[in-house]
């Protein structure tokens, strides 16, 4: 049998043969049709079969040379050039991952793939600012490991409610099909495994819910069939702390990090929660022996190591050491305030001189029931300024537990927000009945009271933060904003959405999003809107971590100020990220210039955040556990002396507990302006990431490309495709049944569905663009979208097949002004095969243009550059009769003569041409070899025995030939 790289013919077509990992297996890819098509066969169960059925044998082949009668112009060559290039996947420059993925990645993005491809195994910890894109960063080192053989399996670790954002990231950018596993799907996947099986085993990609999986009844299967490569997102999550389920996520995560050879990659966007041992754990699962080390006291040597698996870049970094072009959206900071209503303002010095008392006056108790006032009043506090819904849902609600002293870790959802854990957004009932147990009857009369003067004071005629937040919203989106509004519970949202849905245009959808809803009827909810109609969505927090919500929402309303800072940038982060196509988005911190609790967590959090952010370019967490941050609020607000009814409460900073706060803050923004310095990998260049990203746009095809072969191709099939004349960058498909029924099915297949709910309209059309962050409202179309595929696929497969109405020909010729002598252009696809030492070789493909004149007794050569220019750009000058262009082809064909299979020695010894393209081939393959060793040096990998070598004779796609326009026959 023939070498990898050949071609051979089986069941009555072409293939490649392809490498493969056993001996007893061929592997055979089509030289047409998709990867899917991708065939490994038993090596003696073909030579059986093949005795009795001679298509089931494998036989040497040769690609079919062009035929000279179905000839055309330089344009339909061109075009066939064009789709035999963006239908490559085995791309043949150093990143090979870009040939499957439909996005372009930015330079900084590669840094981590870089990184991984200098260790064996890959352990990385990548803790890049919230809205980076870790998820593109992490996803391009798997795709690579996969696309180099170095993995077959591999799964994500991420919360629940980040399942079906995973996937789509995995089958939308990176064109894997991946199983989400969580509670509601085992029972389906179960049925698709064959029976023994388990579904850990069976699917080479899956999105798992590590609450699931965490589990002493899943863990153990998950942990017997885990797969080469582990993915944990929000690894911050997984630390070791308090709490039952932060323990069993830790435990599952040290369990998976226990194989040594099991490549690891941990995602957070706050590494440091504020806790060292907390973020030592979090180390130690990247290297065992990084949890005993000290980060602030590390060796050169340690730092150096620590730096080999350690990326925490902020977007300042980014900016300016590795984009020259804006890559984030401009964030507009702002603070909007308003003045308590007079009747609310009675019920908040009600509501404090209550939460006053109970606190000075549990001081006699013992310290866990001391501690429970604490919480309640606080809780009570909170929920009564948050609105008047989540005062009374509170209030009325209570009495409905009863708990005793077990039941204090119970409360910690309710009255702390806690980084690592999933916020929890109900009425902080628990907590407050608590309390409740340990006051007088007299006390527990006036909480009904205070429930009484909450009910009347619903709406915006006796709600001021409810009227201001709703004239808020209208001028946001008048001015073209779609906002976000966070609110602390469950009611307040219920209740701020009623409103807002009651006030606001018609044309404006609203949408109010849960803790209550399951994690699917929240992405459903979400995706209902119209991205084309103003949008306004009231959440909790239960959507403010990871969710990706830029594609919709362009702007943050905090109508709830969030205890925890690490929170507020959570929820900022959903829009101002990565990926937002936006150029600006706005921020903003609403508060009560009279309120008291939200001047107490202004002045001992958010003012001190903002300030930080603004010196280092980045957030740093709070320094403490929340109970920590908890206290000090709590001082603030009772424990300095009551304060004076209805005066704005001015906190004295001197607090002991505020103090220590600060302090330890400060301490850590030094570790961390220390840490981002040693951290952010600027011994990598981005000009040498640069240089090989254009050589790959260049083999490949880069955006422009896509668009161009796109936009000729749908001109040929008349199919309508206009700019968006509101939109930049947008394109309208259309999808009127006049513009689809001459479609070919393999193409209108892949065109949306004219009757869904995006194209109902009289004139429907598809919204799409060819640049990234994308427009809002339409859809990205790369490379490997399934539109583009399905075109070039057609108009290759057609071109082969000598339709007589193929839209792009293998052949052409055109007189023009363009060259001074007859220039004969080759279109080739050359195969190479790259070898490493010790590991087995990789097939990899490229579309060259080369071009030669014939001088008789020497051939003058144009390079790749050269000839595809000449072929983009000539235009006729003069016509040229059918039967005589078949002519020119006939006689230009002869000249390159027959592409034989090497025989013996060197392919094309005795031909000029042939021995010169071999020689240019061999030049090309020098340079890739070089390439491929650049990017291995760049990260201080050995590079000895690789070597790219080509595999003859290429397949000659096509010939054109260019005359002069005034010669004459």
């Amino acid at each position: 049998m023939t070498n990898p790289g050949s071609i051979v013919r089986f069941r009555q077509r072409l293939w490649a043969l392809l490498p493969s990992a056993s001996p007893d297996h061929v592997t055979l890819r089509p030289l047409t049709g998709s990867d899917d098509e991708t065939l490994t066969l038993y090596r003696r169960l073909i030579d059986l079969i093949g005795y009795t059925l001679p298509s089931e044998r494998i036989t040497p082949a040769a690609f079919p040379l062009p035929d000279a009668d179905h000839v055309a112009d330089a344009a339909s060559a061109h075009l066939l050039w064009q789709a035999a290039r963006l239908s490559l996947r085995e791309g043949a420059t150093p990143f090979r991952s870009l040939g499957r993925i439909s996005i372009r990645p930015r330079t900084y993005q590669f840094v981590p793939l870089l990184m991984a491809l200098r260790l064996d195994p890959v352990r990385l910890f990548i803790a890049d600012d919230v809205g980076v894109g870790k998820t593109i960063e992490a996803l391009l080192v798997a795709r690579e490991l996969l696309d180099r053989g170095e993995i077959s399996r591999f799964c994500v670790l991420c919360p629940p409610a980040l399942c079906e954002q995973w996937s789509k990231e995995l089958a939308e950018k990176f064109n894997l099909d991946a199983v989400i596993v969580r509670s509601g799907t085992v029972s389906q996947l179960e049925r698709q495994v064959p029976p023994g099986a388990t579904i850990y085993e069976s699917f080479p990609v899956q999105v798992i819910s590590i609450d699931f999986v965490k589990t002493e009844r899943n863990r153990h299967q998950f942990l017997q069939f885990c797969p080469d490569l582990v993915i944990v997102d929000e690894a911050h999550g997984a630390a070791a702390a308090q709490g039952r389920g932060q323990q069993e996520r830790h435990a599952l995560v040290q369990d998976v990090a226990r194989k040594p050879r099991r490549h690891l990659i941990l995602l957070t966007a706050t590494p440091h929660s504020g806790i060292e041992e907390a973020f030592r754990s979090l180390l130690g699962l990247v290297r065992p022996e990084f949890a005993d080390w000290r980060l602030d006291a590390l060796s050169d040597a340690q730092r150096s190591e620590l730096a080999r698996h350690f990326v925490q870049r902020t977007r300042r970094d980014i900016e300016q050491g590795w984009e020259a072009i804006a890559c984030f959206p401009q964030r507009e900071p702002q603070d909007e305030t308003y003045e308590l209503s007079e009747g609310y303002r009675r019920l908040f010095e009600r509501t404090y001189q209550f939460c006053f008392e109970i606190v000075q006056t549990g001081e006699h108790l013992d310290a866990r029931r001391r501690r429970v006032r604490s919480w309640g009043a606080l809780s009570l506090l909170r929920c009564v300024m948050s609105s008047p819904a989540a005062a009374v849902a509170t209030l009325a609600s209570r009495g409905a537990l009863v708990f005793d002293s077990d039941d204090e870790a119970d409360f910690r959802p309710f009255v702390f927000e806690v980084t690592e854990e999933r916020a929890t957004d109900e009425s902080p009932t628990p907590p407050l009945d608590a309390t409740v147990e340990t006051l007088p009857d007299a006390d527990r009369r006036r909480l009904r009271e205070l429930a009484r003067m909450a009910r009347d004071l619903f709406g915006p005629d006796h709600d001021a933060k409810l009227r201001r937040a709703v004239e808020l919203t209208r001028h946001l989106i008048d001015e073209g904003f779609h906002p976000i509004l966070w609110c602390r519970y469950v009611a307040t949202a219920e209740y701020v959405a009623d409103q807002l849905q009651r006030d606001l245009p018609d044309n404006v959808q609203v949408a109010c999003v849960t803790g209550r809803m399951g994690d699917e009827e929240r992405q459903a909810r979400i995706a209902e809107l119209d991205a084309d109609r103003p949008r306004v969505l009231v959440a909790t927090d239960c959507l403010s971590e990871g969710v990706n919500l830029q594609s919709l929402f362009t702007a943050v309303v905090h109508y709830d100020l969030p205890w925890n800072p690490n929170r507020l940038e959570q929820r900022e982060g959903r829009v101002d990220r990565y990926g937002q196509p936006a150029p600006r988005v706005r921020v903003i911190r609403f508060f009560g210039r009279d309120n008291p609790v939200d001047g107490a967590v202004l002045d001992v959090l958010l003012n001190k955040a903002r300030t930080i952010h603004r010196t280092l370019g980045t957030y740093v967490p709070v320094p403490e556990e929340s109970e920590s941050v908890t206290q000090a609020v709590l001082e603030a607000l009772f424990l300095r002396g009551r304060r004076t009814p209805g005066a704005q409460l001015t906190l004295d900073l001197g607090i002991p507990a505020v103090e220590e706060l600060h302090r330890r803050w400060d301490r850590d923004v030094d570790r961390e302006r220390v840490n981002r310095t040693r951290f952010a990998q600027r011994a990598l260049k981005p000009e040498d990431v640069q240089r090989e990203l254009e050589a790959t746009d260049a083999v490949l095809g880069d955006p422009s490309a896509v668009r161009d072969f796109v936009l000729e191709t749908a001109q040929r099939l008349n199919l309508p495709i206009t700019p968006d004349p509101k939109r930049a960058n947008v394109f309208r498909v259309s999808l009127a049944p006049d513009a689809l029924r001459a479609l070919p099915d393999a193409i209108r297949m892949e065109l949306p569905d004219p009757s869904s709910s995006a194209a109902r309209r009289t004139n429907p059309f598809w919204s799409i663009s060819f640049v990234s962050p994308t427009p809002e409202g339409a859809e990205y179309v790369g490379r490997n979208h399934r539109f583009v595929t399905a075109l070039a696929q057609f108009l290759f497969e057609e071109a082969l097949e000598r339709s007589e109405t193929a839209i792009a020909r293998r052949c052409g010729a055109i007189r023009t002004h363009a060259v001074q002598e007859t220039t004969t252009i080759l279109l080739l696809r050359v195969r190479y095969m790259l070898e490493y030492p010790n590991a087995q070789p990789i097939l990899s493909e490229e579309v060259l243009a080369l071009g030669y004149r014939d001088h008789g007794s020497e051939m003058h050569w144009l390079d790749h550059g050269a000839a595809l220019s000449l072929l983009a750009s000539a235009r006729p000058a003069a016509n040229i009769p059918l039967e005589e262009k078949q002519t020119i082809l006939r006689q230009a064909l002869a000249r390159i003569g027959e592409w034989r299979p090497v025989q013996g020695g060197a392919w094309g010894d005795d031909h000029p041409i042939q021995s010169g393209i071999r020689q240019w081939i061999d030049r090309r393959a020098a340079d890739l070899t070089e390439a491929h060793k650049r990017i291995r040096q760049a990260v201080a990998l050995r590079v000895r025995g690789l070597e790219m070598t080509p595999q003859f004779p290429p397949d000659l796609l096509g010939v054109v030939v260019l005359e002069r326009a005034d010669t004459r026959r």
